[in-house]
């Protein structure tokens, strides 16, 4: 396909170039030249990433198939992605860059999201030039040089978004990074227009943590013990609790910041634990994804071998999904 197109663009370029010769010898130099680097141009967008929307365009029908097929017992967060990234995402002139907080224990499905929506906004998905993932413990290790990381932070999220406006920053471990940290990008996700010549408003920031999860896992646990369906946990019922925790937790990469203070994350969103139910499925979707025909009895082997909490109720797994890949290639 791409061959095709390149012997068309190729045979535009000499027909164009045979058509100029009766022009003058400086026109027909000039106006050459000038054919050559424009289509040297469309050759090397059309075979390299570029920010342009060949590249970068939401699939929101792809981003809703795959949050209701391969994220497991995550109602709220589901739609709370879908609903805020096609918003954004269909807005030519956005207040605002886009920025989730995804909280939740581990093995949840926070990471998941966050390749999901890669996945479906950037051609090249979580590969992209443009999607650039910080990883506290990595990128942040030492709290003595916490001044240094705020302008090494500040520069490549300015050269970043200066070279493409669509560009998407995740944020992992943010319950491990320095406080204080977070707030030196609080300017590029506020309402501005321009800073110093940039436009941070079509940009999206994802920030994961697990500060929060105790609250979401005793909201979710209360709601066991009531008799009442997970299903009926909505949004009210934990975001508020939600930020307030994650705003207070001393070892959070979010304590007292301003961004929470200024009102500048878009949506607080809550990954509930996940049941055993929801590990069985997790075990069928990685079997497919390993190329293998799903087995029910494999994955309800999976799913028992995996540690639950509160102990004697064993409701929800400990470490959520994250071990299944492991444990799948022990049992298949």
């Amino acid at each position: 396909m791409k061959a095709t197109h390149l012997y068309l663009l190729l045979h535009v370029f000499l027909s164009t170039s045979v058509l100029v010769s009766t022009f003058e010898p400086f026109s027909t130099t000039a106006l050459v030249v000038g054919i050559g680097a424009t289509l040297g141009r469309t050759i090397y967008n059309y075979l390299h990433e570029s920010c342009e929307p060949k590249w970068i365009a939401l699939n929101a029908t792809g981003l809703q198939v795959d949050l209701d097929r391969k994220l497991f017992g995550q109602h709220i967060a589901s739609r709370i992605i879908l609903k805020a990234v096609s918003g954004f995402m269909s807005n030519d002139n956005p207040k605002k860059p886009l920025v989730l907080s995804l909280h939740g224990w581990t093995g949840t499905g926070k990471n998941f999201v966050s390749q999901l929506i890669a996945d479906n906004v950037y051609k090249e998905g979580m590969d992209s030039s443009f999607v650039h993932i910080f990883t506290s413990e990595l990128h942040f290790p030492h709290a003595s040089q916490l001044e240094t990381y705020k302008s090494q932070l500040q520069q490549w999220i300015k050269g970043n978004v200066t070279n493409c406006a669509h560009s998407m920053f995740i944020f992992d471990e943010m319950d491990k990074m320095h406080p204080g940290l977070i707030d030196s990008i609080k300017p590029y996700l506020d309402y501005y227009d321009k800073l110093d010549g940039v436009s941070y408003r079509k940009a999206i920031f994802i920030f994961l943590s697990n500060a929060g999860g105790e609250s979401i896992t005793q909201t979710a646990l209360d709601f066991w013990k009531a008799g009442r369906d997970r299903e009926e946990i909505e949004l009210r019922d934990l975001e508020t609790l939600l930020s307030l925790a994650v705003f207070n937790n001393k070892k959070s990469g979010l304590w007292h910041t301003s961004l929470i203070d200024k009102n500048l994350v878009d949506f607080f969103v809550p990954f509930l634990p996940l049941e055993y139910r929801h590990v069985v499925q997790c075990a069928m979707a990685e079997m497919i994804a390993k190329g293998f025909q799903p087995d029910p009895s494999v994955a309800d082997q999976v799913a028992r071998d995996v540690v639950y909490f509160p102990k004697t109720e064993r409701v929800f797994s400990v470490k959520g999904c994250k071990t299944i890949e492991s444990k799948l290639d022990y049992y298949i």
